[in-house]
């Protein structure tokens, strides 16, 4: 990996979605309903971009995202870029390992990229900044566990296919100037065995002559209603991921309670550190962060360790994302500071 990304140690970041102005969309949990239609959508959709990315660089966060303004949801958006995804007549299906039923996209065909998906929402983030740009994917394994196969019968077949396609639209962004791209996995922590089958391997074909930092979201999924959060543990997927061309991981620390010794072994790694919980929780004590974060100084060096949420901002209130980021760059700085 090379690259000419220069972020001051131990950098204030975020997973990458923020809450949507109520004028733009309603939530519903990992998805969004648009209240506005068409050309005028399009263009709340910019509103919201800029206003999302202008918060960011106040808060004084140093990796900045495009807050997922556009994107109804989380693998919809991508998904709808590529040829053998049908997005209107779709399936039920449980997701996540769990009785999470959600109406997917259904796999119909071949899979291949069309075009580019994300390289104008890149490049228009990249007009309203000067500050590093991180963008979002979601990865082969998240994608076939979000949609329902009535075509290829053979997950890793499928698997290799979309991170082919994947690949192009990274190769796409990094021409286009993207600085880090983030591969969210969140079904890669669900399924282990899968990961050791094809799951890490796909994840490395999506990396082809990729130079830009990367990093795989080892996500469990928003807060709330999941019994299963956090039930499968990070050691044994991150010495399978330690084979991989992937540049870092984001991992969650805030609600888990895991011991940062988990990261003994990542120390040639960017390691993404969740520690502030993305909830509708009150604001944590920033003496409990900034414990945290001194425990994961003592096995991650401070160039290599990025500030985050554990996971995505969307689902609270405008405000309280505010506060959570402001507190993520706070610790930063404060931390900086002893160094």
């Amino acid at each position: 990996m090379t690259t000419s990304l220069q972020l001051p140690p131990i950098a204030a970041t975020t997973v990458g979605s923020f809450p949507r102005p109520a004028w733009l969309a309603r939530s519903e949990r990992t998805r969004v309903a648009f209240v506005l239609a068409d050309e005028v959508l399009r263009e709340g959709q910019d509103d919201a971009t800029a206003l999302a990315i202008r918060d960011q660089e106040r808060l004084g966060l140093d990796l900045l995202s495009d807050g997922e303004q556009r994107r109804e949801a989380f693998i919809d958006h991508v998904l709808g870029g590529m040829d053998g995804f049908d997005l209107v007549n779709r399936a039920d299906k449980a997701i996540r390992r769990s009785q999470n039923v959600r109406s997917v996209p259904r796999v119909v065909g071949k899979v291949s990229r069309r075009g580019p998906i994300v390289v104008a929402d890149l490049r228009f983030a990249k007009a309203h900044t000067g500050r590093p740009i991180k963008m979002t994917v979601p990865g082969p394994m998240t994608a076939i566990d979000s949609s329902a196969d009535e075509a290829y019968g053979d997950e890793a077949a499928l698997a290799m296919d979309i991170a082919a396609a994947l690949n192009a639209e990274i190769l796409d962004l990094q021409a286009a100037g993207c600085d880090v791209i983030q591969i969210d996995e969140p079904a890669m922590t669900r399924f282990h065995e899968k990961a050791a089958d094809y799951g890490v391997r796909a994840l490395d074909r999506c990396l082809d002559g990729v130079t830009i930092p990367s990093i795989v979201h080892l996500c469990y999924g928003y807060p709330g209603g999941n019994l299963h959060q956090h039930e499968y543990q990070y050691p044994e997927l991150l010495e399978l991921l330690q084979g991989c061309r992937i540049g870092g991981y984001s991992m969650e620390f805030a609600r888990s309670g895991y011991d940062p010794a988990v990261l003994a072994g990542c120390a040639d790694r960017i390691v993404m550190f969740g520690c502030v919980d993305p909830g509708e929780t009150p604001l944590e004590p920033i003496e409990n962060v900034l414990d945290r974060v001194r425990g994961a100084l003592r096995y991650v060096p401070p160039e290599r360790l990025w500030l985050a949420p554990d996971c995505g901002l969307m689902v609270i209130e405008r405000a309280l994302a505010r506060q959570k980021a402001a507190q993520l760059v706070e610790v930063a700085a404060r931390l900086r500071r002893e160094m």
